[in-house]
């Protein structure tokens, strides 16, 4: 029996002699991972930095969307306005044109009676010639 409990511990003792792991072990297990989170987060940095860098252009670029629609705005108001002001061009434009032929229409009344009134005078100057002459 004592055999028996020696050669159990000796068993024990070489087992879990196995199952201890040394400095040496343990860093060169972990040197490996190490550099490769070295590595990873480096890696991280540079997309972290990246992504700052679109976030800025991100920015940049919703500002000038901003903008854009802004000036839109504005050139729609200019296109309404402008519209508005040709619209009132053409009815001045045809109001003028009506004056116009009004105006063209009146002279030519005034021709006719300006005759009329030219034979009236020379009817008018006939007959006191005649007169005179009685």
């Amino acid at each position: 029996m004592m055999k028996k409990a020696l050669l159990i511990m000796i068993i024990s003792l070489f087992l879990f002699s196995l199952g201890c792991a040394t400095k040496d072990y343990v860093r060169q297990q972990i040197d490996p991972l190490i550099d490769r989170m070295s590595r990873l987060e480096a890696r991280i940095s540079a997309i972290e930095a990246k992504l700052s860098t679109i976030d800025g252009k991100l920015a940049e670029i919703e500002n000038a969307k901003k903008e854009a629609r802004e000036a839109k705005s504005l050139a729609q108001d200019a296109m309404r306005t402008a519209k508005e002001c040709c619209d009132k061009a053409d009815v001045a434009v045809r109001r003028a044109e009506e004056a116009a032929k009004k105006a063209e229409l009146a002279a030519d009344m005034a021709e006719a009676a300006a005759k009329r009134a030219e034979n009236a005078a020379l009817k008018a100057g006939k007959a006191f010639e005649l007169q005179q002459k009685k």
